[in-house]
């Protein structure tokens, strides 16, 4: 194996920083931070003691990162590779059917170790940590062959990305598989682990906005593909399972098809908590993020860039009600980006049994109420119960629309043909 390049990502708003490191393994590995990494939920996680791998090399596992201007929303980093490297656990191989994005990954990473069948990758580096960074296509076969390769080898955890199939009975073999094996699954539905959400939740919880009334969340998105961001994290502030939906999709036309469609929904959850979703366009309230409560209100902006917290105060003048006052939304001691805390996450996961901010049921559960509002459209608008009977129902996910040729390459070819007919 030849010395890696990897690149060792800090803090601060699109910043990073290129290390240049020895490595007879082959492994891309990063020394900061640290390789013994303290949690965000109360545990420590041998960053150094884990392997990871990843299936299917191009945008969310390697390229996204180079998208990202320095005014990004979010600190970096956010494709997988990356992400692992920042949490201190080496990423020792890669596995992908097309040759150009494999040569791509491996001059990107300086990882010798690429394969065109992930199989063979499983069965001889043996990672403990797996992200599935495929379109939602072959993602759910992919993980069933890694649980059965790598049950018996070593692996411990599974971080698949969003959505996590294209059918609910797909999305049920895969939670069932990780569960039997006892390997720890997580949805790649970053926003529950970005740390603006994460405070948002903890004060839920602390009783600061007293009892939860509502949420409500808004970003315009097929209702599988971010639809899957949009749906986790309102489930993520509510705290409990919904029971029942309302769904409005764009046109009836869109509700019949098996494309991914936009559309509303209203809904409520175990724990009397009322949800409503817009995926339709958004104006100026584009992945806004807000909870209701008796005492509180909690309103995300803009993807959690902002964080308006009120409270209901007594008011000082004589006469008045009570009325909300904004008050400072306490902010953390880290702004780490949303995927490194997911690695963290499933170290802790890993260690301590914890399930993930968004396990495979979380994922499951997402793609579940994004199929109930269709069959709500479909049904003429009536109250649809989960979880739903028919199994079979599936979404093709708007990254899949566009056939098996992976969206980086796509982008590539049809940059070349750009250039080549203005003949610059």
């Amino acid at each position: 194996m030849l010395a890696t390049h990897s690149r060792g990502w800090l803090g601060g708003r699109g910043g990073g920083m290129m290390l240049v490191l020895p490595n007879a393994g082959g492994a891309a590995r990063c020394r900061w931070p640290p390789a013994r990494v303290r949690c965000h939920w109360g545990g420590e996680a041998m960053g150094s003691a884990y392997r990871a791998a990843v299936v299917g090399l191009g945008r969310i596992a390697s390229t996204f990162d180079d998208e990202q201007g320095p005014w990004s929303v979010w600190t970096g980093p956010h494709a997988h590779t990356p992400s692992y490297l920042a949490a201190g656990v080496p990423v020792v191989a890669g596995a992908d059917p097309h040759d150009g994005q494999r040569e791509a990954y491996r001059q990107k990473w300086g990882i010798e170790a690429v394969y065109s069948d992930y199989h063979e990758m499983l069965e001889k580096e043996r990672p403990n940590i797996l992200s599935i960074c495929t379109t939602a296509k072959p993602r759910a076969r992919i993980l069933l062959d890694a649980v059965e390769i790598g049950a018996s080898r070593g692996l411990k955890a599974i971080w698949a990305e969003k959505p996590m199939s294209l059918s609910l009975e797909e999305a049920d073999q895969m939670v069932a598989a990780c569960r039997d094996a006892g390997i720890v699954l997580a949805i790649g539905c970053a926003r529950s682990w970005n740390w603006g959400f994460n405070r948002m939740r903890e004060l839920i919880e602390v009783g600061e906005l007293g009892d939860p009334l509502q949420v409500i969340g808004l970003g315009e998105c097929g209702l599988s593909h971010n639809g899957s961001h949009l749906l986790a994290t309102v489930n993520y502030l509510a705290g409990a399972r919904v029971q029942w939906v309302f769904g409005h999709i764009t046109s009836d036309e869109a509700a019949s098809s098996d494309d991914d469609p936009q559309g509303n929904g209203y809904f409520q959850y175990a724990n009397g908590v009322h949800g409503f979703v817009r995926s339709m366009p958004c104006g100026a309230a584009d992945w806004d993020i807000e909870v209701i409560g008796t005492k509180g209100r909690l309103r995300s902006l803009n993807n959690a860039e902002q964080v308006e917290f009120w409270k209901v105060v007594p008011s000082t003048l004589e006469g008045r009600r009570a009325e909300p006052a904004q008050h400072i939304f306490p902010l953390p001691g880290s702004t780490e980006n949303a995927n490194v805390r997911c690695v963290r996450d499933l170290m802790v996961c890993i260690e301590t049994g914890k399930e993930p901010n968004c396990s495979g049921e979380d994922g499951r559960h997402a793609l579940e109420i994004a199929m109930a509002l269709r069959e709500s459209h479909r049904r003429g608008g009536t109250r649809v119960s989960l979880p739903l009977a028919d199994r079979s129902l599936h979404i093709r996910s708007r990254e899949t629309l566009h056939g098996d040729e992976p969206a980086i390459v796509r982008r590539a070819r049809a940059a070349a043909d750009a250039q080549a007919a203005t003949g610059s």
